[in-house]
């Protein structure tokens, strides 16, 4: 009797688990369907497609087939142990969207951890064209990589135009990261890793989903900026989507986006700045310091908001790029190299280099100039410590000049000079950068390349006149009031 009651309770335990499972799938899809509604963003339909079926469809593949033979061959092992390595490969790069992630927990989530760490800001460079693209383009947003939170950052801003199917590299393939990253439609990439069946693999999916018309975004720099500074850009991820341009109705509909990302504070510059120092210098940190600086970060934190002197760390700020379609490209290429997209490999992919450095220019002109940025430039200029407050304002205000001749997208170009310091001040003093004293401010030492790094950020911009004004403080005492006076 007991036992029969036993196995009672377990299936009314059963059932009401079923009951409820059912009922949260069912007020999650409700959730989800208002949530497009409210957002009126366009979700792509193949990013709902089940991920067994992409399985199937890889498989079926006659170039991942091929693949298949050449590494049995190669390896001397059985195609069906080549075809288990191609499972595990699709089974690690394809992720399984999920719009209650993506536009509920995704969004609510970035929205409170941006705007609780910056002042989120959006421009672009030509709205209209961005507004009258045609609804079955194919999109890629081509972007700078600063900070780990550009994923996050860049998703938030678009949320109500298109959810963006990332490449992620395999820093994220950690619980839970990867379940997130996958969830929110974002497909993970091995760098470094030169196995030809997984690119294969890998070339297939991004094809499979490029011409499904699924929105992506790419980080041509293929890793964070070390020094602050664009990276060269690669091309790997870039010539795979472009192989399906070769249908001509799909290249018609191919559009790159460049998108410029800038902060006044990214969270990771100081680890990255060390990751530079070791691979330069071969200068190391010990783990067990490391852990003590982030302990020490946290409890700074923590207790800077609980006695209420918390504040942002400014401005993170996004450009969203003109539009630009294959097609003048693809015609350009063609009195040189005929139909680049179907010449072999080694001699396409410099080819395709000459796009990706033009849309990484351009990633560059759009560059968002933050305070902080503009106050570091100025600060760079200047080869010394001690820096007088009327000149480091006299030549923020010649840079901020400069840089708007150049049409650069300056934030709060409009203000006063010293109001924009004084949003810079902020953040400098309370990371230790810049102190006062006196009738000027003191580089902290130590400081020099966190100043560097955030400089770098536009020294693109800059370069000639931060070369000339280089040259003017290199003059003679005697003689510079005169060059100065010449010069404004």
């Amino acid at each position: 009797m007991t036992l029969s009651w036993t196995a009672l309770e377990i299936a009314a335990a059963l059932a009401a688990g079923i009951v409820l499972l059912m009922i949260v799938r069912r007020t999650a899809r409700r959730s989800s369907r208002r949530a497009l509604r409210r957002f009126k963003a366009r979700v792509n339909r193949f990013k709902l497609t089940r991920k067994s079926y992409i399985r199937t469809t890889l498989i079926a593949d006659a170039a991942i087939e091929g693949a298949v033979r050449a590494y049995a061959a190669e390896h001397k092992v059985p195609a069906g142990k080549a075809w288990k390595l191609v499972d595990e490969y699709i089974d690690e790069i394809v992720p399984h969207f999920n719009i209650f992630a993506y536009y509920r927990a995704g969004y609510l989530a970035s929205r409170l951890t941006l705007n609780f760490l910056y002042k989120v800001s959006l421009d672009y460079e030509d709205l209209d064209a961005l507004e009258n693209l045609p609804e079955d383009s194919v999109v890629i947003y081509l972007i700078n990589h600063r900070s780990n939170a550009d994923y996050v950052l860049l998703a938030y801003v678009l949320a109500g135009d298109a959810s963006i199917s990332y490449a992620v590299g395999e820093w994220a393939r950690a619980f839970p990261l990867e379940y997130v990253f996958k969830s929110f439609g974002s497909y993970f990439i091995r760098r470094q890793f030169r196995e030809p069946l997984y690119h294969t693999v890998l070339e297939r999916y991004v094809q499979l989903i490029t011409r499904n018309g699924v929105t992506q975004g790419i980080f041509p720099e293929g890793g964070l900026t070390r020094d602050g500074r664009l990276r060269p850009a690669k091309i790997g991820l870039l010539d795979y989507a472009l192989g399906v341009a070769r249908d001509p109705d799909v290249a018609r509909r191919m559009v790159l986006i460049p998108v410029a990302l800038n902060y006044d504070r990214v969270l990771e510059d100081r680890t990255l700045l060390r990751e530079l120092a070791r691979k330069t210098e071969g200068i190391r940190v010990a783990k067990a310091k490391q852990a003590a600086e982030v302990l020490h970060y946290m409890a700074w934190n923590a207790t800077r908001m609980l006695t209420g002197r918390w504040k942002r760390y400014g401005r993170a700020a996004v450009t969203i790029g003109k539009p630009m379609s294959i097609i003048p490209w693809l015609n350009a290429q063609k009195a040189h190299h005929g139909d680049v997209l179907s010449l072999p490999r080694e001699q396409r992919l410099p080819v395709v280099q000459t796009l990706c450095d033009e849309v990484m220019h351009r990633i560059g002109a759009i560059i968002p100039v933050t305070a902080v940025s503009l106050a570091c430039a100025a600060i760079q200029s200047f080869d010394r410590d001690f820096i007088p407050k009327k000149a480091l304002l006299e030549r923020m205000a010649e840079m901020r000049d400069v840089l708007l001749e150049l049409n650069a997208k300056v934030l709060r170009a409009d203000g006063d000079i010293e109001e924009t310091f004084d949003r810079a001040w902020r953040m400098l003093s309370m990371r230790r950068m810049l102190a006062e004293a006196g009738e000027g401010y003191l580089v902290l030492p130590g400081s020099r390349p966190l100043v560097s790094y955030y400089a770098n950020g536009i020294a693109h911009l800059l370069g000639e006149f931060e070369a000339g004004v280089r040259a003017r403080d290199a003059l003679p005492m005697l003689a510079v009031t005169g060059e100065f006076n010449a010069m404004r």
